[in-house]
C-alpha cells in the first residue's frame, strides 16, 4: 500500500504571524472559547525569544528472549524546560506586573496566527522566575520568564471564530 500524499506546505516566517496570548483562566483548556481568548493578554509585541514549549516522548525498552533486538513501547511524555524572553521597561511596567513568580495560567500559541479554523496549542503554566538578563552588549534590557508546564498541553486545537 502506498503512503498517503501530503500537500505542499505554504511556508512562512513566524514574525508578524505567530501570536502568544496569556490567559489567567480557561474553563476547558482543550476547547477555549473566543471570549476566553479575547480576555487574555496578547504578549506578541513583547516577546524577544522563545525556548522550549516542546513535548518529548519517552520510550520503554521491551527486550525478550526470542531475539537479540530490543523493541520499544511508548513511555511517558514530558515538556522541555521552557521560557519566554521579553523586553524590560525602564519604569518597571512590563511583564513583571502580569507574570510574577508563582502566577498560574495558560500560554496560547497561535503559530499560524489567530485565524478561525487554523490550529493552536494551549500550555498550562506556572511562572517559576522572572530573571533580569544583564549584559554589556548593545542589546535591549530583557526579562527571562521561566515556566513549568504543569499538565499535558492541548495541541492542534481549532481556533474558534
Amino acid at each position: 500500500m502506498a503512503a498517503p500524499n501530503i500537500t505542499a506546505s505554504t511556508r512562512y516566517a513566524r514574525f508578524g504571524v505567530t501570536r502568544v496570548v496569556y490567559a489567567l483562566t480557561i474553563s476547558n483548556y482543550n476547547s477555549p472559547t473566543r471570549a476566553e481568548i479575547n480576555a487574555g493578554t496578547d504578549l506578541s509585541n513583547e516577546v524577544a525569544e522563545i525556548n522550549g514549549f516542546v513535548l518529548t516522548q519517552g520510550f520503554i525498552p521491551t527486550p525478550d528472549l526470542s531475539t537479540s533486538y530490543t523493541g520499544q513501547i511508548l513511555g511517558r511524555r514530558s515538556a522541555e524546560d521552557s521560557s519566554v524572553t521579553m523586553y524590560a521597561s525602564v519604569n518597571s511596567v512590563d511583564v513583571r506586573t502580569l507574570l510574577p513568580r508563582g502566577t498560574t495560567g495558560y500560554f496560547m500559541w497561535f503559530d499560524e496566527g489567530d485565524v478561525a479554523g487554523r490550529k493552536f496549542d494551549i500550555y498550562p503554566i506556572t511562572v517559576g522566575s522572572v530573571a533580569k538578563e544583564r549584559t554589556t552588549d548593545d542589546t535591549p534590557a530583557r526579562l527571562i520568564v521561566q515556566v513549568a508546564i504543569t499538565r499535558v498541553p492541548a495541541e492542534n486545537v481549532t481556533v474558534p471564530a
